[in-house]
């Protein structure tokens, strides 16, 4: 999954994510100040993102509608592309009508997995999926028009399919259904519409919905302002591998919005997100451990996740601060450290 940021649907964080910036940890005592320059997380989400569906794009249901469809898909799984091909189009043979296959066929074209790479051969092939039916030959279809990938970009034709999509409980479509109700065509978004097709994305697993929808919640944009609802989707999310959810939760936990304030269930998280190289966490991570709360002080793996952080653009004063005061041995430790992190 990418970790480039679709910057239409940061309308939906506006000012709230500047809670990475101001709370993601109380100002007192001092050593918990805000860094001077805190970048916030990022709405986890990217239409330019490799095509090959993740697990939250897909229905929960989708899979080959014919008896023989491992034969393919399988083939596609171990890497045997041109295999794959071979089979998929044998089942297109037998039944014309076999959308799984066109799919994964357009798949192989779209990446150039055993044949020459085509965008409008790929574009053709999700098209007579979608014909046949098949919900992520639609979706996929809708993503290429929205770009304007190998085809003509169609933003109308793009919601077309997103919609017949949905319709079959897509998540991915219900998902940029939101997205382009965010949009709303350059004009004022439609919170209300995008909140309601996340939040039917978000209930068929997709975990960037799940994190969006938390966003809505805590901002009172689409829905009610209900730091609880935010609370449990950002969990969700951030035990789904959002790293930005993950970032969003510590915070949450540490300062006790909408969930229990646990100060080592929060590190927990911004150790996972600083693990993803996340600078944020990764700048929360250090500040934990330099002063020992919800984790055992140490402060050579606390300045390791500093010099990480700062090595991304991120600035802490009070930590530089810290840094200045160790010793000759305790800087070559975290050098070491940074080290093996860098070389792992």
């Amino acid at each position: 999954m990418s970790r480039v940021a679709l910057a239409c649907v940061l309308v939906l964080a506006g000012t709230g994510l500047a809670l990475a910036q101001e709370q993601l940890i109380p100002d007192s005592p001092s050593a918990f100040g805000p860094p001077s320059v805190a970048t916030p997380p990022r709405l986890d989400i990217d239409p330019n993102r490799p095509t090959l569906p993740s697990p939250s794009d897909l229905p929960a249901d989708h899979k080959p509608a014919a008896p023989g469809a491992d034969l393919a898909f399988g083939a596609y799984q171990r890497g045997f592309y041109s295999t794959a091909m071979r089979e998929a189009m044998t089942r297109v043979r037998r039944n014309p009508n076999d959308g799984p296959a066109m799919t994964l066929i357009a798949e192989l074209y779209q990446q150039g997995l055993g044949v020459e790479p085509s965008l409008p051969e790929a574009a053709r092939w999700y098209a007579l999926a979608a014909d046949a039916g098949d919900a992520q030959g639609m979706f996929q279809l809708g993503l290429m028009r929205m770009k304007g990938d190998g085809i003509k970009q169609d933003r109308a034709g793009a919601k077309e399919m997103f919609l017949k999509a949905a319709a079959l409980d897509h998540p991915g479509a219900q998902f940029y259904l939101g997205v382009m109700a965010l949009q709303n065509n350059g004009v004022v978004p439609d919170y209300d519409a995008a909140a309601s097709y996340f939040e039917r994305s978000a209930g068929l697993g997709n975990v960037e919905a799940q994190y969006a929808m938390a966003i809505i919640y805590r901002n009172g944009t689409g829905r009610p302002k209900d730091d609880a609802k935010a609370a449990e989707l950002m969990k969700q999310a951030a035990d789904n591998d959002n790293t930005a959810a993950q970032v969003e939760y510590g915070i949450m936990l540490f300062n006790g919005v909408g969930t229990p304030k646990n100060e080592a269930a929060a590190a927990r998280y911004f150790i996972k997100a600083a693990g993803h190289n996340n600078p944020v966490a990764q700048d929360r991570a250090a500040r934990l451990y330099v002063t020992g709360r919800g984790v055992k002080k140490d402060v050579i793996e606390g300045m390791k996740w500093h010099m990480l952080s700062r090595a991304s653009g991120l600035r802490d004063d009070w930590l530089d601060s810290e840094m200045n005061k160790l010793t000759r041995d305790e800087r070559n430790a975290v050098e070491l450290a940074v080290r093996r992190y860098v070389g792992s």
